[in-house]
């Protein structure tokens, strides 16, 4: 059996409103670090594998879990959160200024959509999903990934929803699936394979 921690990434600067420029180099804040050393604490046992995504913020997460335990393998992965706004577009600016392009991004529901440089189509978050949970298949354990909101998300929805087709409608139901159950900030998603199946935990 499988167990599979996703754990979110503590409160960034970006979630707490500061303007910011590069996704992949967002901090956390101080409030961002109690979370990380929180989840830390919270694990009753050691992981086989901890893994982290490359972005900053999720690295930083990880920091105290892996200083808790010093024997435990980290691996870096392809778990990134999903950047689908142009980081040049977006430079300097705050998630209030965004929420216009984000509502149209979401709106045009075009799944193989890119904004241009440094940005991914929606088909490709979904394929980094899927890879992830292949890689994963054929483990045993108990595995932690410090992650971001929408990747995981995805991950759970590949889980729970099985869609077949990545098109417009997909897109959508993914939409509101992200919006009625959002992930917040180290907010801890387990997920189960026994070998056949993924479960939801």
């Amino acid at each position: 059996m499988l167990t599979v921690h996703f754990v979110r990434h503590g409160e960034s600067a970006a979630n707490a409103g500061t303007a910011t420029s590069d996704p992949a180099l967002t901090p956390l804040t101080e409030k961002g670090w109690e979370q990380a050393q929180a989840v830390a604490e919270a694990f009753d046992q050691a992981p086989c594998l901890i893994v982290t995504s490359p972005y900053e913020r999720a690295a930083d997460t990880a920091r105290p879990t892996i200083g808790r335990f010093p024997g435990v393998p980290v691996e870096v992965w392809t778990v990134e959160e999903f950047t689908y706004l142009s980081p040049s577009r977006c430079a300097n600016t705050t998630a209030a200024d965004r929420k216009p392009w984000v509502e149209m991004y979401w709106t045009s529901a075009d799944p193989e959509f890119t904004d241009g440089h440094g940005t991914e189509s929606f088909a490709s978050l979904i394929q980094r999903s899927r890879e992830c949970l292949r890689r994963l298949n054929g483990m045993s354990g108990r595995v932690a990934i410090f992650g971001h909101g929408q990747f995981i998300q995805a991950v759970r929805w590949l889980i729970t929803q099985s869609p077949e087709l990545i098109d417009s409608g997909a897109m959508r139901d993914f939409r509101r699936f992200d919006l009625s159950s959002a992930i917040v900030n180290c907010q801890v998603i387990t997920a189960g394979h026994d070998g056949k199946r993924w479960i939801m935990i």
